[in-house]
């Protein structure tokens, strides 16, 4: 129990005897310090029925009468006691109010370390957000254009023809831009918004342990994917090829090590320098990550892939049985490196170990596109759908990742995370909440959302333009395409409203959970709408002479 006396400006243990002295700032409140080094202010109520009585909050009552070992020269009627007991919602109040009381004291001890203070939000209209977004926004569709253009190309390949489960790899390896590149944009993103990105030394801290982080998971997600590829086109079918299988481990372990490391790079110089000239990262960061995201990953897969078919001897009479397995065992090995990297930084650490769940569902649900893909595409009347998928998923997954980012950024700026789930119920925002409400959110997502159309509109001409496809640009095909590509993004944007709110409450970082899913739905519901589609295109009669050719 602690006393403590306005005019003695001090605070006495009861229990020890032992004083600590209060911060003397004239105008200062009183605070309490802790042995730990924690400090808390002490707040005397008017009278008794203002103390607040219930259990795990501290309690502060007024007494009359001082303890015999106290001095009484100095004796006053204004003396306050205060209980401390234990909090039992943990250190995280303790916190709040260690940083309310040192926003408004001022210490003697200038030898304390003082962090940093986070940046005002930036003020953002509908024209702001629109114009900062609208330059990655078409940055990235025009890199999905040419992803788009590539897949068109070397679907013919050997390698895809003789080994079309490469095929279900496409949007597996291509999500990782969702389920790595822009998470990491967004949990740096918020990082740079809050301050904790200020000082050299914490910014070096935070890409070094981002960078190990995402290696990690690449190689993880790189190596499950493979394993899917084999589960979903040749366990169904009967026919394993062990040569196959491994081609297929090499392949996506190699393009996704290798992808995430470059794209990393490319993201933590995108954020550096959006905050050094104004410019808020989640506007522009996580529609970059896909820019060159997709076309770097697919030309990777499809090269790797090429030349690791080609050691297989399938092909030519070179024959390597060793190149493959090699090539897994190399970057496997590199694996524990990172983990080391990787846990040396708290907030990375932490997902390290609890941020496997969302990857590697999201990883399953693009290989469900993948397998759709697959299908499709491997059928001689739709092979026209290559150069559109990258460009349907690639516009849907960067809308729902930059909306899910300044959600996620939102409520760590304007609200204290929730350490326990939410035990009162909350209502599901509705869709006119979402695209209608007052807020900024809602402001954001009805600017993506009207982004969507004239973006595909100058995507697919000039995918036209480049004579790229199998298919003629007929006015019933960009109806269809349209509605499919609108209906996709109507959908995610809700579900990000929801979703990110959700987890928020549940006490799970959005900015950690939320755009994997997000963005490896926005695959699956590209894929399938496109698909059913181009079924719908051929039973109705809009067939073109020139599909697959």
């Amino acid at each position: 129990m602690v006393l403590w006396s306005k005019d003695q400006d001090k605070l006495s243990d009861m229990s020890t005897g032992t004083e600590r002295i209060e911060m003397k700032k004239e105008g200062a409140p009183p605070a309490f310090h802790h042995s730990n080094g924690s400090v808390h202010p002490v707040i005397l109520p008017d009278s008794p029925e203002e103390v607040p009585q219930t259990p795990g909050e501290y309690e502060l009552t007024e007494v009359t009468s001082i303890p015999d070992h106290s001095d009484p020269e100095n004796e006053r009627p204004d003396m306050g006691v205060l209980d401390c007991r234990p909090n039992a919602k943990g250190q995280r109040e303790e916190d709040a109010l260690l940083e309310n009381a040192s926003q408004s004291n001022e210490s003697d001890d200038t030898s304390t370390d003082q962090s940093p203070v986070p940046p005002a939000p930036l003020k953002e209209t509908s024209f702001s957000i629109g114009l900062q977004v609208l330059f990655p926004f078409l940055l990235a569709g025009f890199g999905t254009v040419a992803a788009g253009m590539v897949l068109d190309i070397v679907q013919h390949w050997t390698v895809f023809t003789e080994v079309t489960e490469v095929f279900i790899l496409v949007p597996a390896l291509l999500g990782l831009k969702g389920n790595l590149e822009m998470t990491l944009a967004s949990r740096l993103s918020t990082a740079a918004n809050i301050g904790q990105m200020d000082t050299a030394k914490d910014m070096w801290k935070m890409i070094m342990g981002n960078l190990a982080l995402i290696q990690v998971q690449a190689t993880v997600v790189g190596f499950l994917a493979s394993i899917a590829a084999v589960i979903f086109g040749w366990i169904p079918e009967g026919n394993f090829k062990m040569g196959h299988a491994i081609l297929l481990c090499a392949s996506s372990v190699a393009t996704a090590f290798i992808a995430s490391l470059l794209l990393g790079l490319i993201m933590i110089g995108v954020i550096i320098a959006s905050r050094k000239v104004g410019i808020n990262p989640d506007n522009v960061a996580t529609p970059i990550a896909a820019s060159l995201g997709d076309l770097i990953t697919l030309a990777l897969l499809a090269g790797i892939s090429t030349g690791l078919y080609k050691e297989l001897g399938e092909c030519s009479l070179k024959f390597n049985d060793y190149a493959n397995p090699m090539v897994c065992a190399f970057f496997v090995a590199l694996t524990p490196i990172w983990v080391l990297i990787a846990r040396r930084t708290p907030s990375t650490r932490e997902v390290l170990y609890s941020g496997w769940e969302p990857v590697i569902i999201a990883m399953a649900i693009s290989s469900v596109g993948g397998l759709i893909l697959d299908k499709t595409v491997s059928n001689p009347n739709f092979a026209g759908m290559a150069v559109f998928t990258p460009v349907i998923n690639g516009v849907g997954g960067n809308l729902v990742a930059v909306q899910a980012s300044r959600i996620s950024t939102y409520l760590h700026m304007n609200a204290l995370p929730i350490a326990e789930p939410d035990p009162a119920p909350r209502k599901c925002p509705t869709p006119w909440s979402s695209f209608f409400g007052s807020g900024v959110n809602s402001r954001s997502a009805k600017v993506l959302f009207l982004l969507v159309a004239p973006g595909h509109l100058v995507f697919l001409y000039t995918i036209n333009s480049m004579q790229g496809g199998h298919t003629t640009l007929t006015s019933l095909f960009i109806a269809f395409y349209l509605a499919a590509a609108l209906l996709q993004v109507v959908i995610l944007l809700y579900l990000a409203d929801w979703m990110v709110n959700w987890m928020w409450r549940r006490g799970m970082n959005p900015d950690n959970f939320s755009i994997p899913y997000l963005t490896a739905l926005g695959d699956l519901l590209g894929t399938g709408f496109l698909a059913l589609c181009f079924h719908i295109l051929w039973l109705i009669g809009d067939r073109d002479t020139d599909v697959g050719d």
